[in-house]
């Protein structure tokens, strides 16, 4: 329902245009945001709606760093990039969060001072990845993580490391990164003196380059060293070198520094030196690897093409007659190998080619996606250095290229280690880990089959220096023979998902795409408990490797999905025979490579499920399950922009349910696009709304067919402003939806199947409904950190919502009463329709002694619209007592469990009224409720209101 004051956008839409989303949030806007949400999760009528983490945890999610206690190594704290902290005292055993109370999830370092249990943790991951999400500062708790208490530097946005003084732990020194999206001053490192009251800020170099790793002497504190990075991120490029990329010295506890990678000192300077890792043995030994950004010597073309196979640049310069003199044989093979399609051969090529249809180019043009130009940059890549003299001096110690460990990506790796005991023993992470027992000359690889790839942190026991342990994306590893084997401690559920979905099976099911984890699906009821590794199936399985993105599945048959990998990769996956198809579109020979965005979008048609719809930088429709594509668009982006991320893409795409071909489209670089007429025609409806950012939902509703919701994401601009739109008129006007949101961004919103009013949104710190179509919104919390959620689906038959977080997995929980909820209406106590429950003689029993007795549960959901004490009672049918027992209830939505036990007046009562009962006491001393239809009572404030049950 639409508010008359909200306002209509249309009437200042040149204001909204004008307004440029290129600046950064304040850290006093975000300052204010946190205590708007802690505000908001008191007072909301949902803050009792029970979240219920359904998993998965054994693909695990990115470790940025572990923590571990030298005299008790059984006892750690891991840190997730996105997934909180959590604390081991059974070397991996079992975890338990500890962040869950905190203001954020994301983390970067963190660091314990074991001998009086404070724990520092630097908010913000000190990765620079596509979902590397900003912090809020430095958290610091004294009680083990019961309580948090925020000690600054809040416009950091991201730590790359903290170390703390072992002889006062007062004495902290922290290496800030800053901002991943734009420039900012509070970056570089920072010093204090008592506990984190007051920063000093000790090293700066300017306002691009942070610092990104800080190491200290093991035996002198004085001695400490810090590697600066210069980078510049934007949605369309990622620069990870430059002049300010450096390392520092400091001989007097961070106090002053002093540049040490001068010219002259053997290691690399300029524009090429990217991220450093540090690692410090002594005073005098200092080890670093570099992912180098130089360009690499170029080898002779005898040496670059010993096969005799054509390459890609081998038609960059290639002329038209040089092209027509190729072996048909030869020219076959490339077309094949590198997946071009079938009535692309030699012989019609060549006749394109004859034509000028086709230029030679073309045929290297046509691989040139954004994922081959990230794996074709011809950069050095990692290499690592030694000082021997505290860092006056440097020496490379790899003589060849240490290949396939960074694969340039240039934000993402630069961890090295030293082995406390031998200072030739050195360990590198990267997609595999390596280890050099000579000082870095030579390495192998000591990843396993039961090791993810990409590795962040690694933890050597200096009393044990064969025991590590190790984090990677995915999860914890853990060897006591130095890689040799490794187990795997993967408890936490820590999923970073990208896009979950439903299907209508029973019970139905629920897939989900992951960062780096590949595409998994599993019952919504399947136990997330040890009981798996008794009968040796986990209870989710996986569907498809790589970067997992969005899941359609034919509501005719679920074995039939459609999924795939990052940057458009799609396939139709048949689950029952193992067939899968690859069904990613293809241009035209001659035509610009269409450009998939890292999540392109996919969508099977409502109307007709053969029908798919998957966004390039055009919507491509497909009419027999991705067989063959027809691009239904010309370029609905702005283009493009010259960089090396795919950028100009579409990210969102919907269809009316009320029309076929009644089409939505949304952009990363801010254009949203309607069609009527299923792509016949298109129309820009974004002119209106703040222009350049990411669309990242366009939702059209099911309810009006000429309602749609747009959510924008100006996190690629360190913009965290709350962009939520609604449009009654197909976009032709926009009301601002946003209301009383805190800033965050806004990843997805969702509209309520049955009740028109009721809106879901999901946010980088949690997730929101509204009853009233945004004039209000409130915060969900119990069970529900504040987490990224990525996704929303809702199966309806069930009636669960269901959020994909990246960085806690996937919570779900049941929105009956929700649905029928009317804010108009005065609602002073309502209790809500209780399921009816099948009796079982496994109540209050069990099959062993040894065991706890299974205890029913029957959930009672109300509402009041008052705080107070109040009373649930349960009525027999001539309306006595059997069971009572006191509620304090919040005002709003309340939910409490009756585990259908008798009182003991219940049970005279019952014996009463029936002397033919069977009344048995249970093995653990409780009686329960006969067959029979039951009444549930909740009074309070004055009021009384009932609702029906059976037990079968």
């Amino acid at each position: 329902m639409i508010k008359p004051y909200l306002t209509t956008i249309a009437c200042i839409g040149l204001a909204l245009t004008s307004f440029a989303q290129t600046k950064a949030t304040s850290a006093q806007t975000i300052k204010e945001s946190l205590q708007q949400k802690a505000t908001m999760m008191e007072t909301s009528i949902v803050k009792n709606v029970p979240f219920e983490n359904i998993g998965p945890t054994v693909m695990s999610g990115r470790v940025v760093d572990v923590d571990v206690n030298p005299n008790m190594p059984s006892e750690f704290y891991v840190a997730y990039a996105s997934g909180g902290l959590w604390y081991t005292h059974n070397n991996g055993t079992t975890f338990t969060p500890i962040m869950d109370n905190s203001d954020t999830q994301n983390l970067g370092d963190i660091a314990v001072d074991w001998k009086n249990g404070t724990i520092w943790v630097g908010t913000g991951e000190n990765n620079s990845s596509r979902s590397s999400y900003a912090g809020i500062g430095i958290l610091k708790s004294t009680d083990k993580g019961e309580t948090w208490v925020n000690k600054g530097l809040l416009d950091s946005h991201h730590i790359g490391r903290i170390r703390i003084n072992p002889n006062n732990p007062d004495e902290v020194v922290v290496a800030a990164v800053g901002h991943l999206y734009s420039e900012n001053e509070e970056r570089g490192v920072y010093k204090t003196t008592d506990g984190g009251t007051t920063w000093n800020k000790t090293l700066y170099v300017n306002s691009e380059s942070g610092i990104i790793d800080l190491a200290v002497s093991p035996e002198n504190f004085n001695i400490q060293f810090a590697a600066s990075w210069d980078k510049d991120r934007k949605a369309w490029n990622f620069d990870g070198s430059g002049e300010g990329s450096g390392i520092y010295k400091s001989t007097d506890a961070g106090n002053t520094w002093e540049k040490i990678s001068l010219k002259g000192s053997g290691f690399p300077t300029g524009q090429g030196v990217g991220r450093i890792g540090l690692a410090v043995y002594d005073d005098n030994t200092v080890y670093a690897v570099h992912d180098s950004q130089f360009r690499r010597e170029k080898t002779s073309k005898n040496e670059d093409n010993t096969s005799g196979k054509l390459k890609k640049d081998d038609f960059k310069a290639m002329t038209a007659q040089t092209f027509l003199s190729l072996e048909d044989k030869k020219l076959n093979a490339y077309l094949k190998e590198n997946g071009f399609q079938e009535k692309y051969r030699a012989e019609n090529v060549k006749q394109m080619v004859r034509t000028g249809s086709v230029k030679p180019v073309d045929l290297a043009k046509y691989l040139e996606d954004a994922n081959s130009l990230l794996f074709d940059t011809p950069v050095v890549g990692a290499e690592v250095y030694r000082s021997n003299d505290g860092g006056k001096s440097w020496t490379k110690m790899n003589e060849d290229y240490i290949d396939d460990l960074f694969y340039s990506y240039g934000y993402y790796f630069a961890q090295i280690q030293v082995n406390p005991k031998n200072k030739d023993h050195i360990y590198i992470s990267g997609v595999p880990i390596l280890k050099s027992k000579d000082g870095g000359k030579t390495f192998i690889s000591i990843s396993a089959e039961n090791v993810h790839a990409d590795h962040h942190a690694l933890w050597i026991n200096p009393n044990n220096p064969n025991h590590l342990i190790n984090g990677n994306d995915g999860g914890v590893n853990i060897t006591y023979d130095d890689g040799e084997n490794w187990i795997k401690a993967n408890q936490p559920s820590v999923g970073q998902f990208y896009a979950i979905q439903v299907d209508n099976e029973t019970p139905y099911n629920v897939y989900g795409g992951l960062q780096d984890n590949g595409v998994w699906v599993g019952a919504h009821n399947a136990p997330e408990d040890k009981s798996w590794h008794q009968e040796g199936q986990y209870p989710w399985k996986s569907i498809m490797g790589g970067d997992g993105m969005q899941i359609q599945v034919d509501n005719r048959d679920h074995n039939i999905v459609y999924t795939g990998f990052q940057f458009g990769n799609y396939f139709r996956i048949n689950r029952e025979t193992g067939e899968q198809a690859y069904i990613q579109p293809k241009h035209e020979l001659g035509e610009t490579p269409y450009r998939f965005n890292w999540q392109t979008p996919i969508l099977l048609s409502s109307h007709n499920q053969d029908i798919l719809y998957l966004g390039g930088n055009k919507l491509m429709r497909s009419m027999n399950q991705g067989k063959d594509f027809t691009a239904i668009s010309g370029d609905l982006t702005n283009g493009g922009k010259k960089g090396n991320v795919a950028y100009g893409t579409l990210t969102t795409i919907d269809e009316s349910e009320f029309q076929f071909g009644l089409l939505y489209t949304g952009s990363d670089d801010g254009l949203v696009h309607v069609s009527n007429n299923a792509g016949g025609n298109w129309r820009n409806i974004s002119k209106t709304l703040p222009q350049d950012l990411w669309v990242s939902r366009v939702e059209a509703s099911s309810h009006k067919k000429e309602r749609v919701y747009v959510t924008l994401n100006g996190y690629r601009f360190d913009d965290f402003g709350a962009y939520v739109y609604m449009s009654n008129d197909y976009g032709t006007t926009w009301e601002d939806i946003s209301s009383n949101l805190p800033a965050s961004p806004i990843n997805v919103i969702v509209e309520d199947p049955e009740n028109e009013d009721v809106l879901y949104l999901g946010t980088d710190n949690g997730a929101y409904v509204s009853f009233n179509n945004g004039e209000k919104w409130e915060a969900f919390s119990e069970g529900l950190p504040n987490v990224a959620v990525h996704d929303i689906k809702i199966q309806t038959e069930a009636k669960d919502l269901l959020l994909g977080t990246h960085g806690r997995s996937i919570y779900k929980t049941n929105i009956e009463p929700l649905q029928s909820f009317d804010s108009n209406k005065d609602n002073t106590l309502i209790v809500y329709e209780i399921e009816d429950i099948r009796k079982s003689s496994r109540w209050g029993s069990s099959w062993s002694s040894w065991l706890d007795a299974y205890e029913p549960s029957l959930p009672i959901k109300f509402y009041t619209n008052a705080n107070g004490d109040y009373t649930l009672k349960v009525l027999s049918k001539d309306d006595k007592t059997l069971f009572s027992k006191a509620i304090n209830a919040s005002k709003g939505f309340n939910y409490a469990n009756y585990n259908l036990t008798l009182s003991d007046s219940g049970v005279k009562h019952l014996r009463k009224e029936d002397k033919d009962l069977n009344l048995e006491k249970a093995s653990n001393g409780n009686y329960y409720l006969p067959k029979g239809t039951y009444t549930i009572e909740i009074s309070g404030n004055g009021k009384t209101q009932t609702n029906l049950f059976k037990v079968k």
